[in-house]
């Protein structure tokens, strides 16, 4: 078959620009039998794609990646530009990674769109914040369920979430998992990078490491909460924030998080690290003490498989397939219960018998998932698609 694959997502830094380079670089890899054709908008992102298949480059005033903001503004122009070059090619099949970049089509291509989560249906505020940003995020979702011949999703529990809220037929929607990257493994001889050095911090603290984005449903008030109230009873500890907070284009609370943590108690005791390449990253989750995603809601919380992966325990919300895939390798908290959230933050930190078993279930955990398992259930949607075809002629 011939596949059509919006790769706009390709440049994003997110969780599902991660979730879309890993999952077709390695389809791309066992795949014998398909061609691909990539559709980017960006120089960049066309000189990162792996060498196998086509590229078609469509103009754009601004990459899909960075336009496709909380604040819902990307060009209409763009939009038809992009519509207008995957409808006119002879594909057998379109996939869309996520209906952030999702542009309608008129094409006889068999059509999937993966839908990682319910996230932004249920906490609109904490995703868009305007009004017309939650507008348009509504349309495009809308459209893109209605145009999907199949929705795809990462988890069983964003299946359940996305069957229960859009009240779809159970055939519709199907997973495709994820993973860690190669490089987030357990390492002989970690070091903590020199650049997260020079922000103060030692190998010898107790760190506590939060990646992802700054928007409103990763709770990271809730977190500083928690963490303020144990700061008096462990000077040692620090909290080490991962994001990339300066280019983000999504709804972010990062600038109340500065101001909060430029004041006592938690002056000098949160760092915020920035953006930090996989290699500096796996080395600060080796030395952490544990890695915390206190989410309101995550669809699949790839960064706490990353953690695992690393031998660092996780304390994760309940809210999420989390408890399913790590087992005994996290701690799982009510994000909206405090109290036990900060009772669970200080065992994590008080009990290295507890942290010795999380490690090790978390390791067995994360060695069960592979991003070329995901491609190989990727695959299988693929073959299903290419049956149909062959019964339609």
């Amino acid at each position: 078959m011939r596949i059509g694959v919006d790769a706009t997502v390709w440049a994003n830094r997110r969780g599902y620009g991660r979730h879309a380079r890993a999952l077709l670089a390695a389809a791309l890899e066992i795949d014998s039998r398909n061609h691909y054709v990539f559709f980017v908008d960006s120089e960049q992102v066309a000189e990162d794609l792996p060498p196998a298949g086509d590229v078609i480059r469509v103009t754009a005033s601004a990459p899909a990646a960075e336009a496709a903001r909380s604040d819902g503004r990307r060009r209409l122009a763009d939009l038809w530009s992009m519509s207008r070059a995957l409808s006119r090619q002879d594909l057998d099949c379109l996939l869309f990674p996520t209906v952030y970049s999702y542009v309608p089509v008129l094409s006889r291509a068999y059509k999937i769109v993966f839908l990682h989560d319910v996230i932004p249906e249920l906490f609109p505020g904490h995703v868009f914040p305007t009004i017309a940003g939650r507008l348009n995020w509504k349309l495009k979702s809308l459209l893109a369920r209605r145009q999907a011949d199949l929705i795809l999703t990462v988890s069983e529990f964003s299946r359940e979430t996305i069957l229960q809220h859009f009240h779809l037929p159970p055939n519709r929607v199907k997973v495709v998992g994820e993973a860690a990257d190669p490089v987030f493994c357990v390492l002989k001889n970690p070091v903590l990078s020199e650049a997260l050095r020079r922000q103060g911090l030692e190998p010898t603290q107790r760190l506590l490491i939060f990646v992802g984005g700054f928007s409103p449903h990763k709770n990271l008030p809730g977190l500083l909460d928690a963490f303020a109230a144990l700061t008096p009873r462990f000077d040692d500890a620090r909290l080490v924030l991962v994001g990339d907070y300066r280019s983000d284009p999504f709804h972010s609370c990062y600038r109340e998080i500065q101001e909060r943590a430029a004041k006592p108690p938690l002056e000098g005791r949160v760092i915020l690290a920035g953006y930090l390449p996989d290699e500096d990253l796996a080395g600060l989750l080796n030395l952490g003490t544990a890695l915390v995603l206190p989410s309101f809601m995550e669809g699949y919380g790839l960064p706490a498989i990353e953690a695992a992966a690393c031998g660092l325990p996780v304390v994760a919300t309940n809210s999420s397939p989390l408890p399913q895939l790590l087992g005994e390798g996290g701690l799982y908290i009510d994000p909206y219960d405090p109290a036990a959230f900060e009772e669970v933050l200080e065992r994590v930190l008080t009990e290295p018998a507890l942290r010795c078993r999380m490690r090790e279930h978390g390791i067995r955990a994360t060695a069960a998932l592979s991003w070329k398992r995901a491609a190989a259930e990727l695959l299988a949607v693929f073959d299903q698609v290419a049956q149909l075809h062959a019964q339609a002629a």
